[in-house]
């Protein structure tokens, strides 16, 4: 007699298996060895709350009073003082019992942490390596209204989060190009541009934003390229398509691809005095706590308040002829930055805030040579050094490789009868 067909599931796979006139077919497949349940667990996550202490949630959570030291003491990763509201922690507990036996957290994007109890009550920490795989991605295509809304729309949530998407914005806008390309006024709608970096994955499933490794960004007629080499320190340095290093004593911009609300002017109307007024700097449009990073490296010459420049660091840059730059009305300063200080280029130097004569968050930067406000957008920025010649047999394989994947799709023809049209790859 011919039986019902029966699917067993064996490590998430079906597997059909069939019985004919009592014949077991299934006794023919290999079997999988029995899984044996030594311990059963339930796990519940928590988040610290606003001002809460972190003895608070191991103590909501059933940690024992006289235990909670004892787990911070073998937890030396983890600061009470520093732990901010929002951090998720794991608490593990044997089946039925009230008590936790692990507590474990994420402390940044490398580490995690695990405190356990062991038999003898005793806690202990380890901490476990996320470890992290980069896959080489590709995209080639032609901006519409911006690089920033052409990336955003070419790559989904299925390839970087929008957040990440923004980091690989500002790594190129900043990192890379900050001192070839002025993206508020070089970049027009029909450009082309081509991209090549490397996604990250985690053990743990998170997904991020790894480098560029190679681009190519067309400006009113003009080929721009960067590709990656790796320096000391596995510091990444970007070099045209000749080795020349895009590095400049000065970036275009202290903040990363933002709108240009005021450019350098003889004559504006300044929209918080109401008169018409030399404009002797360019106003970059940000939301309030953007970081605002030092267009050179140098010494930081004042770092305070100055009547309508508000909260504002200047910094004097040694070289040939005397060059300061100034960054003014933030919110905040940054970590350390004090009169006195040497800032490298790129160090975050505060926040944009609206402090001073504005109406709005946004930073004003000026360029001083020789005692005089020059344009910023049109200022000298010096010249990039050429790649170590130990290093150009690499830069050249590397560039040979990956600049195909930076050109642009090119047109086939197709033929339909005797017509052909031009359909892209």
């Amino acid at each position: 007699m011919r039986r019902r067909a029966l699917a067993l599931a064996v490590g998430g796979t079906a597997l059909g298996s069939a019985v004919w006139g009592g014949a077991a077919w299934s006794s023919r497949l290999p079997l999988a060895p029995p899984i044996v349940v030594e311990a059963a667990f339930d796990t519940r996550l928590d988040t610290l709350r606003r001002d809460e202490p972190v003895a608070a949630i191991f103590i909501r959570r059933g940690v024992p009073r006289a235990d909670v030291q004892r787990v911070l003491n073998a937890a030396p990763q983890l600061d009470p003082r520093r732990v901010r509201a929002g951090r998720v922690f794991d608490f593990r507990y044997p089946l039925g019992a009230s008590q936790p036996d692990r507590v474990a957290t994420r402390l940044d994007d490398e580490r995690f942490l695990r405190v356990v109890r062991g038999t003898d009550g005793a806690w202990r920490g380890d901490i476990e390596r996320v470890g992290w795989q980069a896959v080489q991605h590709s995209v080639v295509g032609t901006i519409g209204s911006s690089l920033y809304d052409a990336l955003h729309r070419m790559l989904p949530d299925t390839v970087l989060p929008p957040g990440e998407v923004d980091r690989f914005i500002a790594d190129l806008a900043d990192d890379v190009f900050g001192s070839e390309i002025d993206f508020s006024r070089d970049v027009l709608a029909g450009d082309g541009y081509g991209l090549v970096f490397e996604r990250l994955t985690s053990s743990m499933g998170d997904v991020r934003y790894g480098r560029l490794l190679a681009a190519r960004i067309d400006t009113r007629g003009t080929d721009n390229r960067a590709y990656v080499v790796t320096g000391e320190g596995g510091r990444n340095r970007y070099y045209d398509e000749r080795g020349i290093s895009l590095r400049r004593a000065f970036k275009k911009s202290p903040v990363a691809y933002l709108r240009i609300s005021s450019r350098f002017s003889a004559k504006r109307y300044h929209p918080v005095l109401g008169t018409w007024r030399a404009h002797r700097g360019t106003d970059f449009s940000a939301r309030s706590g953007t970081e605002i990073t030092a267009t050179g490296g140098g010494v930081v010459r004042m770092a305070g308040r100055n009547g309508g420049y508000g909260l504002m660091v200047a910094i004097r840059h040694p070289g040939k002829e005397v060059v300061e730059t100034r960054y003014a009305h933030m919110s905040r300063l940054g970590k350390g930055i004090r009169t006195g200080t040497r800032v490298e280029q790129g160090r975050v130097i505060g926040y944009v805030g609206a402090s001073g004569l504005a109406n709005g968050p946004h930073v004003h930067y000026e360029f001083i040579k020789k005692g005089r406000q020059i344009n910023p957008q049109a200022a000298d920025l010096g010249d990039g050094t050429p790649l170590p010649d130990e290093q150009r047999g690499e830069y050249v394989a590397l560039r040979n490789r990956l600049a195909p994947l930076l050109a642009p799709p090119v047109p086939r023809q197709v033929a339909a009868g005797s017509n052909a049209r031009a359909v892209p790859h």
